[in-house]
């Protein structure tokens, strides 16, 4: 089930470095995309930098609606996120090809994707210069959400064959996030 997190610990759902989608909507057309290069950049308000290439559906709907919605695919969804990323909204709705389920955010209006570890629902802080230079787009997180299943008291909690968050190498090559272990000084 999908919990509120605090937005003080927003950083936290993608500071491990997960493949993200990225999911927005604008007059009636929506679209996902899956993006490898999405970090936090501030703490409070919680702000995260994410590339969208520039000839990218996604990216023209980010821009004319002003905010978009991060998700953090799981293991399970590794092939849907490959899927979403190696093919153009243009060319049709991504939701109905591939049978997605999807609710609007609390805050915005881009699309939540159900099965994702997290959500975070993001407004543009709008940066022309590196928009244009970059492709990196500045987003301010003002809700978010993680699965209850996952994470508990602040931080991921993986169970061994459960879930996981996924990380691109290259050509639908994918990671699990890791083992959890505390460090000793």
């Amino acid at each position: 089930m999908r919990a509120p997190v605090p937005l003080a610990h927003a950083h936290r759902l993608l500071n491990h470095g997960p493949t993200t989608l990225v999911s927005a909507t604008h007059g009636g057309r929506r679209n996902v995309m899956a993006a490898a290069w999405v970090m936090p950049l501030d703490f409070t308000p919680p702000k995260f930098a994410a590339v969208v290439a520039a000839d990218t559906f996604t990216r023209e709907l980010l821009v004319a609606a002003g905010e978009c919605v991060l998700h953090a695919p799981t293991t399970a969804q590794t092939g849907l996120t490959y899927a979403l990323g190696s093919c153009s909204g243009r060319d049709g709705d991504k939701f109905a090809r591939f049978g997605l389920r999807a609710e609007a955010g609390s805050v915005v209006q881009a699309p939540m994707l159900a099965g994702c570890a997290a959500w975070l629902e993001c407004r543009r802080l709008p940066e022309p210069d590196l928009e244009a230079r970059m492709d990196l787009f500045v987003l301010e997180c003002v809700a978010a959400w993680a699965d209850d299943a996952l994470w508990r008291d602040g931080e991921w909690r993986f169970i061994d064959g459960g879930p996981r968050t996924i990380h691109h190498s290259k050509g639908g090559v994918f990671f699990a996030t890791g083992e959890r272990f505390v460090a000793r000084s």
